[in-house]
């Protein structure tokens, strides 16, 4: 079952970072910027427009728009790849506000769409009639509108769960869950390294916020008298728990050697040494591909743990996402808009065997998990999957804590992790910062 760390090759570290990065990046009044787009026009009357997108072309987006150029001559689209990190985000700002050619462009964090809503580049949806939002996208949508207001058409269904060795929990007895807590994560991860596993679990850092932030979302990140709340006992609660499985029962790994090592823990994972997965859709891609990464192991799948004991005061991270707005000062909103509406409604299949599933009601799901499995179907239990992606009703958050107070917090975190200040002090601290933060932004 398990195989040797050797699979950490840097090649297939790099292949796995490059699927991270995709993605685990009217004109205004008083505007100076002349009107994008159309200075790349052909004279026989094309429209060209350019997106820009995080994900790397090869890995869907170029042939959804060779898809879409094939069947309308008259609008066609060239895609721009930016890398989601903070000098991809920058150099797409940067673009937007110089006016250079982008008439549509994705948005992956709520944070730099409030930046762009301010700076004026994000179309107001409201502008058109014929499609309703809401209704087609369903009601996790409403977590993109800013002010009551939509700056763009959230295009999939992101899926963070527990990819699981399946038959690793036959052996050890354990059912694949659909719903359970942290505490009941900790003692699968612990029974599951005790059955050989190097580690029970693993885990990208960037996905220990999503405890942190679900407690938030439930009990505010501020208290009544607007100071912080950084120091909730469910803060606490999450803590205790990572830290006590990192170095009391060693079922996952410690910070220290995680971030020394660079570890790949998709590799770990998919290689046997791991036996569980906190991670999303994109997933898929890197566990289909059994050339780089075989294995001999079906794969289930169970929703993130919850941290509260009742059930109904939970959220998790996921919902609809990639949110893609028209730059208010293209010369071709109408264009942007047909190939917006025609993206969202099916035309993005291509991009679902990388785990982004349409988040519209017109697309065809079935199709969608057809090709996100990639003719993989055996390797993998199908019925989890679609659980995890359509079956779960469990309500979903989109970060809204900024992104600056999102690193300091872990800043913090972190230095607990690594024994270097205590867990008061770590709560002190988040807390310090946080109000610091508060009154900076008033």
């Amino acid at each position: 079952m398990r195989k040797q760390t050797s699979r950490w090759s840097a090649a297939a570290a790099g292949v796995l970072l490059v699927s991270l990065l995709g993605g685990c990046v009217g004109m205004n009044a008083g505007s100076q910027s002349a009107a994008t787009g159309s200075d790349s026009d052909a004279k026989d009357g094309t429209v060209k427009l350019t997106m820009w997108g995080g994900v790397p072309p090869e890995n869907g987006p170029q042939e959804v728009v060779d898809d879409w150029n094939a069947e309308h001559p008259d609008i066609q689209v060239e895609y721009v790849r930016y890398v989601n990190d903070d000098d991809g985000n920058l150099k797409l700002d940067t673009a937007l506000s110089t006016g250079q050619n982008v008439d549509l462009f994705v948005n992956y964090a709520m944070s730099n769409l409030d930046k762009r809503t301010k700076s004026g580049v994000a179309l107001d949806m409201a502008e058109f009639t014929d499609y309703d939002i809401d209704k087609t996208m369903g009601e996790e949508a409403a977590s993109w509108k800013i002010d009551g207001k939509y700056y763009g058409l959230p295009t999939t269904r992101n899926a963070t769960f527990f990819a699981l060795n399946a038959d690793a929990l036959d052996k050890a007895g354990l059912p694949v869950p659909q719903e359970w807590t942290w505490e009941e994560a900790r003692q699968y991860a612990s029974k599951l390294k005790q059955s050989g596993f190097q580690y029970g679990l693993v885990q990208h850092t960037a996905t220990f916020s999503d405890p942190l932030d679900s407690a938030m979302v439930a009990d505010g990140y501020t208290k009544q008298d607007g100071s912080s709340n950084m120091d909730d006992p469910l803060v606490a609660t999450w803590l205790e728990t990572l830290n006590a499985m990192m170095t009391e029962d060693a079922s996952t790994p410690p910070l220290g050697e995680q971030l020394t090592s660079k570890m790949p823990v998709e590799n770990l994972f998919l290689g046997g040494d791991a036996a569980m997965l906190n991670i999303g859709g994109w997933l898929l891609r890197s566990s289909n591909n059994q050339t780089d990464f075989p294995r001999d192991f079906k794969i289930a799948f169970a929703p993130v743990p919850r941290l509260m004991e009742n059930e109904a005061d939970y959220s998790t991270s996921g919902g609809v996402g990639d949110l893609i707005s028209i730059n208010a000062k293209s010369a071709h909103k109408d264009e942007a808009w047909q190939f917006l509406k025609w993206y969202a409604d099916g035309g993005m299949l291509p991009m679902a065997p990388g785990g982004r599933i349409p988040a519209s009601n017109a697309a065809d799901r079935d199709e969608a998990i057809k090709r996100m499995l990639d003719g993989q179907d055996e390797t993998y239990d199908k019925e989890s999957l679609e659980y995890v992606l359509f079956g779960n009703d469990t309500p979903t958050f989109t970060r809204e804590l900024s992104q600056e107070m999102v690193d300091m917090r872990a800043q913090e975190y972190e230095k607990y992790f690594l024994g270097d200040q205590t867990l008061e002090q770590t709560m002190q601290k988040m807390v310090k910062l946080h109000n610091a933060w508060l009154a900076k932004n008033k």
